[in-house]
């Protein structure tokens, strides 16, 4: 089996991080994971734009029970491609507490979305963020929501804040739920009330089925951690305005990162600044995730 050195800019994720100060509710969901291998069993993609460091189902497990949640869901990292092997065994090892987020592309069969409905997974993943993929067409996306749609499956969405002007019409005609990665990656160093942040609210304001994920300081940040406190009025303003279609992730294991390498149990202490008040951390942590992804 293949050996994969990492990027020698790789940052590895935290080896200890600290115990978070918030304990998350009951049944509370970590909605945005990965995992990356082990590359020796799970090779990844030739196609591949970043080699990681190996972060695989057991570190990822242990990691879910450390920060105080009962279940997760694993999407589908770039750098394995539409091989979801890794993501797939991680779910069939989950007893039942994860879910998944899949890549596939035209050649999928009917028969392996259907394995991989049974294994755990509700979702597809869209990235077009240029830096880490080659978009496609609209043409082709739509081809694949309607091999999906049948499933009940959702679409997650990832883009950074001028990709929503270009993909408009497509993010709002896809015809099933849309969950946006990250709020859309804000420029934070705007004012939450300027227009480019606008555009993104009138886009969760299009339709009853869009949604968004409040996580990733630590990618949106300038000021930094431990806090990430510039990062907070966005992913506030989101999760009062749309408080039943948030959800919230720990991106575990940090796929990217160039300026720091977070510490998980600090990302948790951030969910009470932004979900200030009991209900609403049981509907971004428990509820919301739940209806999503568990409720068929």
């Amino acid at each position: 089996m293949p050996t994969f050195a990492p990027d020698a800019d790789w940052l590895v994720f935290h080896p200890s991080p600290t115990k978070p100060s918030f304990v998350p509710p009951p049944g509370a969901v970590d909605a945005h994971c990965h995992v990356f291998g082990p590359g020796d069993e799970f090779p990844y993609a030739p196609e591949r734009k970043y080699t990681p460091v190996d972060a695989g189902k057991d570190k990822l497990f242990a990691l879910r029970d450390f920060l105080g949640f009962d279940r997760q869901v694993v999407v589908q990292a770039t750098c394995h491609g539409a091989d979801n092997s890794a993501m797939v065994d991680a779910l069939r090892s989950s007893e039942g507490r994860a879910r998944g987020v899949a890549t596939i592309r035209p050649s999928v069969t009917d028969d392996e979305l259907r394995d991989m409905h049974e294994a755990g997974v509700r979702g597809v993943r869209f990235n077009f963020v240029k830096r880490l993929v080659d978009p496609k067409p609209d043409a082709y996306y739509r081809a694949l929501v309607e091999r999906i749609a049948p499933l009940g499956w959702h679409v997650v969405i990832y883009f950074e804040a001028a990709d929503l002007a270009e993909r408009w019409n497509l993010f709002t005609s896809l015809g099933v739920p849309v969950v946006v990665d990250h709020m859309g990656r804000p420029d934070v160093s705007k004012s939450v009330d300027g227009e480019e942040f606008g555009q993104f609210l009138r886009f969760m304001e299009s339709g009853p089925d869009v949604w968004s994920k409040v996580s990733c300081p630590e990618r949106l940040s300038l000021e930094g951690p431990p806090l990430y406190s510039d990062v907070r009025p966005f992913a506030a303003a989101v999760v009062e305005r749309f408080p039943d279609r948030v959800l919230w992730g720990t991106d575990w294991p940090h796929p990217n990162m160039k300026s720091h390498m977070p510490d998980d149990g600090l990302l948790v202490d951030v969910i009470p600044r932004i979900a200030p008040t009991e209900d609403l951390q049981r509907r971004l942590l428990v509820d919301n995730p739940t209806r999503l992804y568990w409720e068929d």
